[in-house]
């Protein structure tokens, strides 16, 4: 509810960085306003995980910053991830008694219902009044006009009117439209000489076409693989689909590609150089349909076979034949003809420039009062929980300087 029109700073957008600024800065003795047009807060922490919310991973670290974190400056997140760790959010979660395990690669998710993690959040934003602060929430309400005048952010929303020395942009990217999210945060970067990177769908599958079609027929069928894009890798599960390429693997990787480029899946990452050979000399009678159908799904052995095109026993093939056999299942071709879009993508990769932010609070270097964080800034995790941490350590540290 909203109390009155004077704060000492405007959040805009309630989702994790924002509501994580909102409690910092109002556990910090500030009068804050969180203003947001959907109806409630967290919407995306809701639907992540399968809805059990992969709230951090414990490997979302300052050390794996320039690694794991995608950015024009891959040192950039490093300062605020220094700050607020893993850990500490793990110990915000254990004090409110909230079960959770790990997953594989350090994932850590709800035990429950992600729905815990925001009423976690909303009731240290309530914890503000014992610290001289508050935290007011205005949901339901689309923004209309942002301005600054006489040091003062003066926003207009709803038909009301706020103002507040310090203004906090973080209202995401346009990742998931169907839940509302826009390009807003860089509109409003760029009116007040911010610049934008490029924004793109990360975290999203591909779409197949051409010569590769014939995959999509496969659709439902997974295996675990290594995904090669450039020099980068991710060993992690792909999903064939009605449309092309998913699952983990997929994911990960394409956040690195770009419209043109290959992607190289390698079906049966386990097994040696030379494994062909082998089971030429273990298994001559054998066929290569019959080698890979002991590995793979059958659906995807045949097509693989049939692509390689030999049907002949082992024992009639050469070894040359063998090695190239080899070395496509190793390192399969795909041209995707493009992504899933902005509908599919679990985050947007690009932003606003961190050029024009302070890597310590957020704030941009030429609009005194003015924080940008979360997903709204170029600086994009890995799949599984690193753009959460992302979102809790950029809100603390735009949080403690308000």
């Amino acid at each position: 509810m909203v109390k009155s029109d004077q704060y000492d700073a405007i959040i805009l957008g309630a989702g994790g960085a924002g509501l994580m600024c909102a409690l910092t800065a109002g556990q910090g003795g500030k009068r804050v306003l969180v203003i947001d047009h959907a109806s409630g807060p967290g919407k995306k922490i809701l639907i992540s995980g399968g809805g059990r919310c992969n709230f951090t991973n414990v490997n979302a670290t300052s050390a794996n910053a320039q690694e794991r974190y995608l950015s024009a400056n891959p040192h950039f997140a490093k300062s605020a991830l220094g700050r607020y760790t893993p850990s500490n959010f793990i110990d915000l979660v254990a004090d409110y008694g909230i079960a959770f395990h790990e997953k594989t690669l350090g994932q850590l998710f709800c035990d429950g219902s992600a729905r815990q993690i925001v009423e976690m959040l909303m009731a240290e934003c309530d914890k503000s009044i014992a610290s001289g602060g508050d935290v007011d929430f205005a949901f339901h309400a689309p923004i209309s006009d942002v301005r600054h005048t006489d040091g003062r952010f003066i926003v207009t929303y709803n038909g009301l009117t706020a103002s507040a020395p310090a203004l906090v942009v973080a209202t995401g990217g346009p990742s998931i439209p169907k839940m509302g999210a826009t390009g807003f945060a860089y509109d409003l970067a760029r009116q007040f000489g911010l610049k934008v990177v490029e924004p793109r769908p990360a975290l999203v599958p591909f779409t197949l076409g051409g010569d590769d079609i014939l995959f999509r027929e496969l659709s439902g069928v997974s295996a675990d693989v290594v995904a090669r894009c450039g020099k980068i890798r991710f060993r992690e599960a792909a999903l064939l689909t009605h449309k092309g390429l998913s699952g983990p693997a997929i994911l990960q990787i394409s956040s690195y590609w770009r419209h043109g480029e290959p992607v190289g899946i390698n079906f049966l990452p386990d097994q040696p150089q030379g494994w062909l050979r082998q089971c030429k000399r273990d298994k001559p009678r054998s066929t290569i349909k019959s080698v890979l159908a002991s590995s793979l799904s059958g659906r995807l052995a045949d097509i693989l076979a049939d692509r390689i095109g030999e049907q002949s026993n082992l024992a009639d093939l050469q070894d040359r034949r063998l090695e190239e056999a080899e070395h496509l299942l190793s390192d399969w071709p795909f041209l995707p003809n493009g992504t899933e879009g902005y509908a599919k993508a679990e985050v947007t990769l690009g932003g606003i420039s961190t050029d024009g932010l302070s890597q310590k609070s957020m704030e941009a270097k030429t609009v005194p009062g003015l924080f940008c964080i979360g997903e709204a800034v170029d600086v994009t995790g890995w799949l599984g929980g690193y753009n959460f941490q992302w979102a809790w350590a950029s809100g603390v540290a735009a949080g403690s300087e308000l």
